[in-house]
């Protein structure tokens, strides 16, 4: 192989294992997630992937905590949303546990809260697990909302007079409510 074959193959190669999807596959890699659920009032720190893969035990209790609390329906929350927080939590630099507004939804809590407010999407990801609406105790709301901006893997709200961010694996957008 040319030289310059070889180092246009290496700089690609450095480039791709740097980039999220390899570094979400290091093996021996552990990833740890704190949540106080203001609502309930439970808290959790649990580590959901180790050794390259996700815990399955670890998962289903992120998912009764997260689960609808009003309704008490838990739903499968997406292992990229834990991901996404876990890179958020990094990227912030906070260190207190995410506080957490609203985790899953029911399709009936959706709906309930839809008629409610306009701000509620009528297909929101929340009821697919894909979306949470948090706040971090030792982070400023407009800081956590820069660092999920800055990562650019979904959609990320800002609500300052609700006093959360809204974060999802959907598209990437960002909007103010």
């Amino acid at each position: 192989m040319p030289l310059l074959t070889r180092r246009r193959s290496l700089a690609a190669f450095a480039a791709l294992a740097a980039s999220p999807v390899i570094a979400q596959a290091r093996a021996g890699e552990s990833r740890v997630l704190s949540f106080k659920h203001l609502h309930t009032g439970e808290a959790l720190e649990v580590e959901y992937f180790s050794a390259g893969r996700y815990l399955d035990d670890a998962l289903a209790a992120v998912n009764h905590l997260l689960r609808d609390f009003r309704s008490g329906e838990a739903g499968a929350m997406d292992p990229a949303l834990l991901d996404l927080l876990h890179a958020l939590r990094e990227r912030s630099g906070g260190r207190a546990p995410y506080q957490i507004i609203s985790g899953y939804r029911s399709p009936a809590t959706n709906r309930m809260l839809h008629e409610r407010s306009s701000g509620v999407a009528t297909k929101s990801l929340h009821m697919s697990g894909q979306a949470i609406d948090v706040r971090v105790a030792d982070v400023p709301l407009a800081s956590l909302r820069d660092a999920a901006l800055s990562l650019q893997r979904g959609g990320v709200g800002f609500y300052p007079g609700s006093n959360f961010v809204h974060v999802d694996t959907g598209r990437v957008r960002a909007w103010r409510g």
